[in-house]
C-alpha cells in the first residue's frame, strides 16, 4: 500500500478544513445588527442559521480529529489497518475517506441496529 499517497490526501483535507475556519472563525449573527428584530419567521431563520453553523463547525472538528489521529497511525504505520478486525482497509474506502478507523464490514456492524 502507498501510505504517501493517502497521507497526502490528509494534509489537504486538513488544510482545506483549517482554510475554511475549521471550527475556530466565529458563527456570524444578525442579532444586533439591525434595529428592527423581524418578525418571527426572520427570527427563526436566523435562528436555523446558527444551528446549521455549530453543526458544521462540529462535524469539521470530528473530521480534523480524525485526520490528526490517521496521521498519527500513518507514523506508527498501522495506518489502513481495521482498528476492530485488525484486518486492512480497502484501498477503495481509504481513498473516499482517507480518515477512516475500519473497514467497511466492521461499520456496517456499528451501522446495523
Amino acid at each position: 500500500m502507498k501510505v504517501g499517497r493517502y497521507k497526502d490526501a490528509l494534509l489537504r483535507k486538513r488544510s482545506e478544513i483549517i482554510d475554511a475556519g475549521g471550527g475556530n472563525k466565529p458563527i456570524q449573527t444578525t442579532e444586533g445588527t439591525s434595529s428592527r428584530q423581524g418578525d418571527l419567521a426572520d427570527q427563526a431563520t436566523g435562528n436555523n442559521e446558527v444551528h446549521i453553523q455549530l453543526r458544521l463547525k462540529q462535524t469539521d472538528a470530528k473530521i480534523l480529529q480524525a485526520i490528526e489521529e490517521a496521521l498519527v497511525r500513518v507514523e506508527e504505520g498501522t495506518y489502513g489497518v481495521c482498528r476492530d478486525c485488525g484486518e486492512p482497509v480497502a484501498a477503495a474506502r481509504l481513498k473516499a475517506i482517507p480518515w477512516t478507523r475500519v473497514c467497511i464490514s466492521c461499520k456496517e456492524k456499528q451501522s446495523s441496529p
